[in-house]
């Protein structure tokens, strides 16, 4: 049968909508024929809502996709072509422990990055292994296109744990980043390219260019004051120092206020915390007003209020991937793949997040040579904690978790380091198999 049997799983997403409205636009050159979209028994309710919708969406357009819906991820996988994975282990609940345990410590809690990232990546990474155990067996020949956050992290644990090598690591940053580009110069995001380079969250844009003329400083000159023009809407757009961000010279991405405004950040999450909780709380009431919008028989679209939603345009940024793949198009993406001598400065057999030529073999990186001495120190470090987070992950080990902890920039301490990890491992007991082996 022709067309294409895509596969993904977290399929009872609130982001879902978004990636099957990516597949009806770009029907005409990716002809998608099977999408199943899976979930586990605890997002079966979402699940069916989402899925209702997305029929909806694909009746309307008058595509011939066929939606199916299952909680039997091995019955989807058989034979699929793309899988993409959108899964958040533990649920919310758990996101909210991963922000609020590591501000009790006086450190930044937050998803991806810290404590939380560590935390995230320790519960996911074993859940990615097995789903990369079944694609062996039932589709080895697909790919695995992973939004799953940490995306860097996970990328590289399968890249060092799994036989699987047609894996790529997919994040929203670099293309939000190009839509600040755009929205700050006034034009078109179509005439504006950024040189990206560097890791998940910790991504730089080493050069810009507005049709092909460098417009770097004129881009940089303009992120000085309160606000900087390139935001996310889970993080606190606090603007730049003009004489810090002139000195860096290139353009950093939202993350990088953790690392460079840490003390702003940790008050604002602290006060934000008290006044409206945690950002997973935020986002549950989003999430819940999302669901009761996509139960409405009559809604047939993606509705706007998604993009409220920090990961917002994931889903095109996957799309435009999956087509690229398959029409051969050899544009340039941003993604996050095997570094192979991209980035000077990163252990060849790294995930790194870079520029890539996306060819039907795959992305291809661009070198970008070593990256500048302002920030290759910090890379490197959180490339370190990483590739110890992983080891931690396929593990189980105490004291891989502890370094990785420890060695994070955004703790303070290793005696902090071990509060907060014990704390979070007794918190997340019941997602972390791995760490709670059965005494033989």
């Amino acid at each position: 049968m022709s067309g294409l049997k895509i596969v993904t799983i977290g399929g009872g997403s609130s982001y879902t909508p978004e990636l099957v409205e990516g597949f009806i636009k770009r029907y005409d050159e990716l002809p998608v024929r099977e999408l199943w979209l899976v979930d586990v028994p605890e997002g079966e309710k979402k699940l069916q809502i989402v899925g209702a919708l997305a029929k909806r969406m694909v009746e309307k357009a008058g595509v011939p996709i066929k939606i199916h819906l299952t909680l039997d991820r091995r019955k989807a996988l058989e034979g699929a072509d793309f899988v993409t994975t959108q899964i958040r282990v533990g649920l919310l609940d758990a996101r909210m422990k991963d922000e609020k345990i590591p501000l009790k410590y006086g450190v930044i809690g937050q998803e991806t990055n810290g404590p939380g990232g560590l935390f995230k990546g320790l519960r996911t990474i074993p859940v990615i292994m097995d789903i990369c155990r079944d694609m062996e067996e039932l589709c080895p020949n697909a790919w695995l296109i992973n939004f799953t956050n940490p995306a860097g992290m996970v990328t590289e644990a399968v890249l060092r744990y799994t036989n699987r090598k047609k894996v790529i690591g997919l994040c929203n940053v670099p293309i939000g980043m190009k839509m600040g580009v755009a929205s700050i110069l006034g034009v078109d995001q179509s005439r504006v390219h950024i040189d990206f380079a560097g890791l998940n969250h910790m991504v730089f844009g080493l050069g810009v260019y507005l049709d092909g003329e460098t417009v770097t400083s004129q881009v940089i000159e303009k992120l000085t004051g309160e606000q900087s023009g390139i935001t996310m809407k889970n993080i606190l757009d606090l603007g730049w120092d003009q004489d810090f961000i002139k000195a860096l010279g290139i353009l950093p991405c939202p993350y990088h206020r953790y690392y460079y405004q840490t003390r702003t950040m940790l008050e604002h999450e602290l006060e934000e915390a008290q006044k409206n909780g945690t950002r997973a709380e935020v986002v549950k009431k989003v999430e819940e007003e999302l669901f009761e919008l996509y139960k409405d028989p009559d809604l047939s679209i993606k509705p706007p209020q998604l993009e409220k939603r920090g990961g917002a345009y994931y889903s095109e940024a996957a799309c435009d991937l999956i087509c690229s793949i398959y029409n051969d198009k050899r544009d340039i993406q941003p993604v996050n793949v095997r570094n192979n001598g991209a980035i000077a400065s990163i252990p060849d057999d790294s995930a790194v997040e870079v520029n890539c030529v996306i060819t039907r073999e795959g992305p291809v990186p661009l070198a970008v040579g070593d990256l500048p001495v302002p920030v290759r120190g910090l890379v490197q470090q959180i490339k370190s904690f990483e590739r110890v987070a992983a080891e931690a992950a396929v593990t189980g080990d105490y004291h891989q978790a502890l370094l990785a902890m420890t060695i994070n920039p955004l703790v303070p301490s290793d005696a902090v380091a071990k509060q907060i990890l014990d704390e979070m491992l007794e918190a997340h007991k019941d997602y972390l198999p791995q760490f709670f082996k059965p005494v033989s």
